[in-house]
């Protein structure tokens, strides 16, 4: 895998992606940014909501559940001094399917979380973790 990042001017960076997507980061105005985009540790919540959105939508599908959506509300706080590392990481997914069972959730959840979300498992290893999630018939 592979990614390139170019400074574009004052905080700003584009990352540009081997599969050909780009993406425009910047700062805070009291950083010297412009507000442009999405600063560069908010798209590594991003990143990690989406890795294991994808787990756990796969893993429901696989087990045969009926699952329509899946939004994963992320809450996370950061070290106070350099380097600010995440330190706490909530991950809430809200699922929302016809005859969902939660121990089917709460498995797929817990599969993405300690065996293929590579994302969130490498935060892991200096955040703590959590998560719960909520179900909606639907």
């Amino acid at each position: 895998m592979k990614a390139r990042i170019k400074w574009v001017e004052q905080v700003s960076f584009l990352g540009e992606t081997e599969s050909g997507h780009a993406v425009l980061m910047d700062g805070p105005p009291e950083g010297g940014g412009r507000n442009l985009g999405p600063r560069p540790m908010e798209m590594v919540l991003i990143g990690t909501g989406g890795c294991t959105t994808y787990d756990v939508i796969h893993i429901l599908k696989k087990s045969r559940q009926q699952v329509t959506d899946c939004v994963v509300e992320i809450q996370a706080e950061r070290a106070g001094e350099d380097p600010k590392v995440f330190t706490n990481i909530h991950f809430h997914f809200v699922v929302t399917g016809k005859e969902l069972k939660p121990e089917q959730v709460e498995r797929a959840i817990k599969l993405s979380a300690e065996k293929y979300c590579s994302a969130s498992i490498m935060l892991g290893t200096m955040a703590d973790i959590t998560h719960d999630f909520e179900i909606v018939q639907g």
